[in-house]
């Protein structure tokens, strides 16, 4: 049957282009103001990009082994789960990006922009292979 990974694929874009628009402009010695507009997108191209994700992994999940084993489990029980189905590689980062995600829906300072700033830059080749895995699993 397969899943429409179109929204993924553009948030991967998204996050990839803030990306590299935020090394860019760092070079440049840009700004703080500007840098910090930078950086918000990112992080929230980051939640959008990571709500996806899990979203398409719970989907990809409940198509291949059954909605009853998957419905209802945690997060962190949907990412061991995944793992078990070859999905992502390590749980433990996945954790961090869910916790991260949390972080950005309080209020947090500058610090915890930065650290999520930090995370959401780590996220990406994580959300890529997720996306190449996906798509692999499609043509199984």
């Amino acid at each position: 049957m397969g899943l429409n990974y179109i929204s993924l694929q553009k948030a991967i874009v998204a996050l990839e282009n803030g990306i590299n628009i935020y090394y860019t402009k760092k070079e440049q010695d840009t700004e703080v103001d500007e840098m910090e507009i930078i950086q918000s997108g990112i992080i929230q191209n980051f939640e959008v990009c990571y709500e996806i994700s899990w979203k398409l992994m719970k989907k990809k999940l409940e198509e291949n082994i059954g909605r009853t084993e998957v419905d209802g489990v945690s997060r962190k029980e949907l990412f061991r789960i995944a793992a078990q189905n070859k999905l992502i590689d390590d749980i433990e980062k996945w954790f961090v990006f869910h916790e991260a995600r949390n972080m950005t829906s309080h209020d947090y300072d500058g610090i915890k922009a930065q650290e999520v700033l930090g995370i959401a830059i780590e996220f990406l080749p994580y959300a890529k292979k997720l996306m190449e895995r996906l798509e692999a699993n499609d043509s199984n």
